[in-house]
């Protein structure tokens, strides 16, 4: 594998260092957006939670500038408050209140004093109710404005028989200060088809002395005497929408608890509020109440980070590709560079094997020939020999190349040169032996040796016509041992010196081998056993 340089190993740090600051940096771009637009977001449901405060604290003012003018004027309970709100007009100024009222107070079972009231500012009968009560005293309804038929139906209800008014009007009593009431129905809501949630906002006002003509004064221990307190009813759609007018459209969703924590009661909810929702706190009176605000832009925050950050991701992503194919590139010109020195160093690796194959060639052809020269008797005996030599050389070296292998099997050679000899195809089926695998030198080696046996039978042995031919193999341990045996010849061999032929079938079995061969000659009998070592191409 080539070793990567140091330019290279430079590189690739530096694209990987860029790319990780453009991850970075648009993981920080991302987040910054993410973060601006909650913010945004944060500011404006602030700026909600303002507004309704603000219109909230508008609405005291009312209620407070009415208590005044009715301790101030003590013919302003009807008619004078009457024309003081026709003039003032809350309901153009601060729009969302379900008009002004007074409740008076009166002592339990006695309400002829609040019923005279009622009478005189609406000139007809009008009943306290509930009639019956667990309270010692009461603050019935003796006025509301502007009137309407739906008001109508608040007026002469004691409030105080109510346990969630009677809370916030305790509270303002003891502290002279407005208070505000949880979650009710209000009265008019009966007159109503559809029904709202609604709260009260209440201010007291305490007894004058003396004590005004059809005016009941309430104590309790520890308290200023009361003779009455203003209220105004507040429905909570319809201030809600009188607050943010075309504001809400823009809201996803809205919810506003009268108080805080999770027992806080639910007053008003437009939409719906996702998990984005942002917290904002109320000031209502002497209450804190809990506003909650959705905006539902979750795919525009979510949207231009999330572009901020496949945009940078692509771009580091591309930088981290463009790298690779450009290092693909150069890897695959140093490749094809070190293929072709490959292929230079196997062509001169080839040159020079077959010019050491040629060399050995031209030396065996040459001691083949010397040996043949040394043992004939004539140029005609020399050819004759010489040829047949080259052909069994010749015959092994194509099997080699026939077979496009490594490899000649032992059988294939005994069983070539014994068809040269003349032998049908049904005695060399007869020849029988395990497969032994030949390599090249061992090939020819095995194959001249056979060759020159063959000769000798044609000429002298069993091969000439008189005597019987054995040809096997075996495996001996390490070793393969190939023996040759003509029996019934018409004469015993004489094997007491060696020829030239002789002596050559010894050198290649002792040298290309490296194994042994015996000759006994006995009762007109001949047996050769050649041994040589199994260099593993056998199986």
């Amino acid at each position: 594998m080539r070793p990567s340089s140091w330019a290279d190993r430079l590189m690739g740090l530096l694209v990987r260092f860029v790319g990780l600051v453009i991850l970075l940096a648009t993981l920080l771009a991302a987040a910054a957006s993410f973060f601006y637009n909650q913010s945004e977001e944060e500011d404006q449901a602030a700026r909600v939670a303002m507004q309704v405060n603000m219109r909230l604290r508008d609405h005291v003012a009312v209620l407070e500038g009415v208590r005044a003018l009715y301790q101030s004027d003590s013919r302003s309970s009807g008619p004078g408050i009457r024309a003081y709100l026709s003039s003032l007009q809350p309901q153009v100024r601060t729009p969302g209140m379900e008009g002004i009222g007074i409740a008076a107070a009166f002592p339990a079972g006695s309400p002829r004093l609040v019923e005279a009231q009622l009478r005189q500012n609406y000139g007809q009968e009008i009943k306290i109710w509930p009639a019956a009560t667990d309270q010692k005293i009461g603050f019935a309804v003796v006025l509301v404005e502007p009137y309407t038929p739906r008001r109508h139906v608040a007026l002469g209800l004691d409030m105080y028989s109510e346990p969630t008014r009677r809370a916030a009007m305790r509270r303002a009593w003891q502290t002279g200060q407005p208070a505000v009431t949880g979650v009710v129905q209000l009265a008019q809501e009966r007159a109503a088809k559809q029904k709202q949630n609604g709260f009260l906002i209440y201010i007291p006002v305490y007894a004058r002395q003396p004590a005004l003509p059809l005016t009941s004064i309430a104590s309790r221990p520890g308290t200023r005497p009361i003779e009455a307190f203003i209220y105004a009813p507040f429905r909570s759609k319809d201030v809600m929408q009188a607050i943010l007018g075309e504001q809400i459209n823009g809201i996803d969703g809205i919810e506003v608890y009268a108080g805080d924590g999770p027992n806080a009661q639910l007053l008003y909810r437009h939409g719906k509020v996702g998990w984005d929702a942002h917290e904002q706190k109320l000031r209502v009176a002497d209450r804190e109440w809990t506003m909650r605000i959705s905006y539902g832009r979750l795919l525009e925050r979510l949207g231009r980070p999330l572009g901020i950050f496949i945009f940078g991701l692509l771009l580091a992503i591309l930088a981290t590709q463009l790298h690779r194919v450009q290092q693909r590139r150069t890897l695959a010109a140093q490749a094809l560079a070190e293929e072709q020195a490959r292929h230079a160093e196997d062509r001169e690796l080839m040159i020079g094997e077959m010019a050491h194959r040629m060399k050995n060639a031209f030396a065996r052809i040459g001691a083949l020939a010397r040996i043949t020269l040394r043992e004939s008797e004539s140029l005609q005996d020399f050819e004759t020999k010489f040829d047949g030599r080259m052909r069994a050389l010749s015959d092994a070296k194509q099997m080699l190349v026939t077979g496009a292998v490594g490899f000649v099997e032992l059988g294939a050679i005994i069983r070539r040169e014994l068809e040269i000899a003349g032998w049908s195809a049904e005695r060399q089926a007869a020849v029988k032996g395990p497969e032994v695998r030949l390599d090249d030198d061992a090939a020819q080696a095995i194959s001249l040796a056979l060759h020159e046996l063959v000769t000798n039978s044609i000429k002298y042995g069993a091969l000439s016509g008189t005597g019987d031919l054995a040809i096997s193999w075996r495996r001996d341990g390490s070793h393969i041992e190939l023996r040759w045996v003509e029996s019934s010849l018409a004469t015993t061999p004489l094997i007491d010196t060696e020829s030239f032929g002789t002596q050559f079938i010894r050198s290649l079995i002792e040298r290309q081998l490296r194994g042994s061969w015996q000759r006994t000659a006995v009762d007109n009998s001949l047996s050769i056993v050649i041994r040589w070592p199994d260099d593993g191409t056998a199986t």
